[in-house]
């Protein structure tokens, strides 16, 4: 009889670790920006979201927003004389 042991079945194909890790944001600063580091900066994941995140605190999850969501975000604050219209 013998006293060795079966070793564990390797995990199914759907659970193995990904062979390489998905590559890291390139993370664009403001064109607005000044030299003092208070800006945002932005970045494009894979699955087609923007990032946005405070340059000053990159260590926080950035805020994620789908590409349509930004585009309204961005031309409203476009728009002349954009700001909060009167409280009914």
């Amino acid at each position: 009889m013998s006293d060795r042991r079966a070793l564990p079945a390797a995990p199914p194909p759907s659970m193995a670790p990904p062979s390489t890790p998905p590559p890291a944001p390139q993370w664009r600063r403001s064109s607005r920006s000044t030299g003092m580091n208070n800006c945002v900066e932005t970045a494009r994941f894979a699955d087609a979201l923007l990032a946005v995140r405070d340059s000053k605190d990159v260590d926080r999850p950035p805020l994620r927003f789908s590409a349509a969501a930004w585009t309204t975000f961005v031309d409203g604050l476009g728009a002349r004389g954009a700001g909060p219209g009167p409280v009914s």
